[in-house]
């Protein structure tokens, strides 16, 4: 299981339309740490994810963007405790630039690094790119939620 994505590992029964393995109509993206600390994911779209003939979604970009950023903050922080499992984050701001229009003729890849870590939260920046090069970049922060929050383990 050490080279399963990071929802398949901690969120298997996950119904988020962004990430959630179990959500057959959702975009499913699996996100993967690498050993310089950044995780990636890799995208294929498909027709009913264009904006115009060629051109991925923005409103899909910025599903990618937030869900791979916000398990690429759980990652970080679960590592920063030591703890086995991550802990139920949620997306407290999060600001997508679009560059350029992302074709969908080909691999979509995130590439997602913390900049902050600390004990409740993480902020992360994102780089989307597609075609060689980079069509969008984000930046957020997401914040660990505890029990009784309406997010808390929901995702």
């Amino acid at each position: 299981m050490k080279d399963a994505a990071l929802q398949d590992r901690y969120a298997p029964n996950g119904a988020c339309f962004g990430c959630g393995p179990a959500n057959e109509r959702g975009l499913r993206i699996k996100s993967h740490p690498r050993e310089d600390g950044s995780v990636v994911t890799t995208f294929h779209a498909r027709k009913e994810h264009e904006a115009y003939d060629g051109a991925l979604s923005g409103g899909i970009i910025g599903t990618l963007m937030d869900c791979h950023s916000n398990w690429t903050a759980t990652y970080h922080l679960m590592r920063k405790s030591g703890a086995d499992t991550p802990p139920c984050t949620v997306t407290a701001e999060y600001a997508v630039k679009m560059r350029r229009p992302t074709p969908t003729a080909g691999p979509i890849e995130i590439v997602a690094r913390p900049v902050e870590v600390s004990e409740d939260r993480a902020t992360v920046e994102a780089e989307l790119s597609a075609g060689g090069r980079v069509c969008a970049t984000a930046r957020g922060t997401f914040v660990a939620v505890k029990p009784g929050h309406p997010a808390y383990h929901r995702w």
